[in-house]
């Protein structure tokens, strides 16, 4: 009986001294999953907030596009009523020398009357030529204001690339 208990003992001592081993063993490996689990928390909240920055340049981006689309519609329109005044100006022009070379052959009554057009045709053409330099200072700033919308788009286009490319490594880890 002696000699069971003693072995009986003896191989208590040796798996109790197995089950101490295997315990640091099983703490360690715990202990590196919990670190590798917070690194890929750590990096999904990394991940999160790089895909909101991109959704907010995004909708900016979308916006911006909007802006600049108008400024180009603006633009547009000033330099068709650009065209259309220097076209009118020039009308007005032409208009008055021919009233100029046809004054000098003509009776009193209707020389009167072609110095009334005359004064008519002047006046209209001052009055081009003011719509003419508005509108020149009109298509001026929308010139202006388009350069400045193509810069804030080239802007938030740059920012887009930055983050594709921060998400580029992302995917690559």
């Amino acid at each position: 009986m002696h000699g069971s208990l003693t072995g009986l003992l003896a191989l208590l001592l040796i798996s109790g001294g197995a089950v101490a081993q295997t315990a640091p063993a099983d703490a360690q490996v715990t202990q590196s999953l919990l670190v590798e689990v917070r690194q890929l928390r750590n990096d999904l909240h990394s991940a999160a907030a790089t895909i909101q920055r991109v959704q907010i340049v995004m909708y900016r981006l979308q916006s911006e596009a909007s802006v600049l689309d108008r400024a180009t519609q603006r633009l547009d329109q000033a330099r068709a009523t650009c065209s259309q005044a220097e076209m009118q100006r020039k009308m007005f022009k032409s208009r008055i020398e021919e009233a100029e070379a046809a004054q000098g052959s003509q009776n009193p009554a209707e020389q009167k009357a072609a110095e009334q057009m005359l004064a008519n045709l002047k006046s209209g053409l001052e009055m081009s030529a003011d719509e003419e330099q508005q509108c020149q200072a009109e298509r001026a700033d929308a010139e202006n204001q388009l350069r400045s919308e193509q810069a804030k788009m080239n802007d938030l286009e740059d920012q887009l690339d930055k983050l594709d490319k921060l998400l580029a490594g992302y995917a690559s880890k």
